[in-house]
């Protein structure tokens, strides 16, 4: 397999990402580009946390209980 028939190893998305932060001058760009995709991954997550939470029907017993219970498998 040559160079030229290679498949890409990045998706286009990866791709768009790289390219968009070769553009960057500054820490300061960098910070603020980091800034809006953890924000955007924040709602990806506060959107399926909800998600979750209304198809599982859980109440505020249950998510104390996933946060701070000792849910490991017990030894035998």
């Amino acid at each position: 397999m040559t160079i030229a028939t290679a498949k890409p190893v990045l998706n286009p998305t990866q791709l768009f990402i790289l390219q968009t932060f070769a553009t960057v001058d500054s820490e300061e760009e960098r910070d603020d580009l980091i800034s809006l995709y953890l924000d955007y991954i924040q709602k990806k997550l506060d959107k399926a946390a909800d998600a979750f939470w209304d198809n599982q029907q859980l109440d505020n017993a249950q998510m104390e209980e996933l946060m701070y219970g000792h849910l490991r498998a017990s030894k035998q």
